[in-house]
């Protein structure tokens, strides 16, 4: 599959998550403050989409050929300039 073809196809999948999901600003916000309970400090909706891509690159990590992976890592990665605005 071509870049661009599987740039589309991250971009159907984020598509499907805002609708079932709702805004990815709200969602990280909303995690953000769940997190900073469990942790017991604060934690940032930025700091949030980062340690989803570490997590999703850990995975590939273990296997590289499993594209959910990769699609999610380059989906958090295109959602962080809105989480950052």
């Amino acid at each position: 599959m071509s870049a661009a073809a599987f740039l589309e196809k991250v971009a159907g999948v984020l598509e499907e998550r805002g609708h079932a999901y709702g805004a990815a600003d709200a969602a990280f916000e909303a995690i953000a403050a769940r997190w900073s309970i469990t942790l017991g400090r604060p934690v940032s909706a930025a700091q949030v989409v980062l340690c989803m891509i570490d997590l999703k690159l850990v995975r590939l990590s273990h296997d590289p050929g499993h594209e959910d992976s990769l699609i999610d890592v380059i989906g958090y990665a295109a959602l962080f300039s809105e989480v950052c605005r």
